[in-house]
């Protein structure tokens, strides 16, 4: 008898295990979306223009907490009409905005909810699946549309953060072909820097396979997140505190009433790792739950647009410059 309950015992602790497996990830009452199957064309958005180099975008947040078939979810559903247009609005104007000449390359991937980042134990608890699939994403993308060419990776806020996570675990056969990377809106913990590996600080204009990051804001007390290793002014390209003017160009969103030109300084203040930008008289949008006044998180792409554009075309010129160098050798 005793050795049937011990059997018994054994046999549902198996069934626990195995359900806590399966639910891995999420609790009772929430729905998680299907993986996205990145041999499938509908879960990218490409453009190629018969460019020797690429980039690899990594998108936004663009998706809040919903229900589906009654249950709270907290994942973007790649398969769903409604989620994907907002994405697809953002993969389409960064195209437009940095890609000048080069291929554009930007999967859908299950993003975590702006709920999310409320605070960080739960962003880092539901970061791992929108993780798990870029990781996928990358993976295919340089088996199937890379062609061993130089690429650009990008992200903007949580998709900065995700390409931190590529960076991280890139081997020295695809780091070789990196341009650089485009961290932005996101912070670069100083672990990464001092590990030694392929997170490396962007000192000038034109280095290359380099990390550029940067976060803008009105003052230091604005900051939305901790404090970033790595910092450059993308208008004069310097690492000090050596102030730059940007002159802003109107949006072509606003009616012509609201088109206003704004001459902004902006200045790295190297204590904070932040961008101060002094003159932007823009109304700010404030992003919902975790936004501040005086942060400028949203427009960290608008703002300096052309000058990141000029600077993938520099970058990339360098790069091939400085591998046609090593040939000759």
């Amino acid at each position: 008898m005793e050795k049937q309950i011990i059997v018994i015992r054994d046999i549902l602790l198996a069934m626990v295990c195995l359900s806590l497996v399966a639910c891995a990830g999420r609790r009772v009452g929430e729905s998680v979306p299907p993986k996205p199957d990145y041999s499938d064309s509908a879960q990218w958005y490409i453009t190629t223009r018969s460019a020797d180099v690429d980039i690899f975008y990594v998108t936004s947040t663009e998706t809040g907490d919903y229900l589906s078939d009654g249950h709270s979810c907290h994942y973007a559903d790649t398969y769903s009409d409604s989620l994907r247009l907002p994405i697809l609005g953002e993969m389409v104007g960064v195209d437009s905005l940095l890609s000048g000449t080069l291929n554009f390359y930007s999967p859908y991937y299950r993003q975590c909810s702006l709920q999310s980042f409320v605070n960080d134990s739960l962003a880092q608890a539901r970061l791992s699946l929108p993780m798990s699939d870029v990781r996928r994403a990358f993976k295919h993308y340089l088996e199937h549309f890379n062609a061993e060419r130089p690429f650009v990776l990008a992200g903007y806020s949580q998709g900065a953060i995700i390409v931190l996570d590529l960076l991280r675990r890139m081997p020295a056969s695809v780091y070789s072909r990196l341009v650089a990377a485009y961290v932005i809106g996101a912070s670069v913990p100083q672990s990464d820097v001092v590990a030694g590996g392929n997170i490396l600080p962007a000192r000038a204009a034109d280095d290359t396979g380099v990390t550029v990051c940067y976060n803008s804001v009105r003052s230091a007390q604005c900051a939305l997140w901790p404090r970033s290793a790595l910092c450059i002014n993308p208008v004069n390209w310097r690492t000090d505190s050596t102030a730059a003017l940007l002159i802003t160009e109107p949006s072509p969103l606003l009616p012509t009433t609201e088109q206003k030109r704004d001459t902004i300084t902006v200045r790295l203040d190297t204590v904070s790792n932040l961008l101060l930008l002094d003159g932007f008289t823009a109304t700010d949008y404030v992003l919902p739950l975790i936004g501040k006044q005086g942060n400028y998180h949203s427009r960290e792409i608008w703002l300096y647009r052309d000058l990141l554009r000029q600077n993938i075309a520099l970058r990339t010129s360098r790069f091939h410059k400085y591998h046609a160098y090593k040939l000759r050798k």
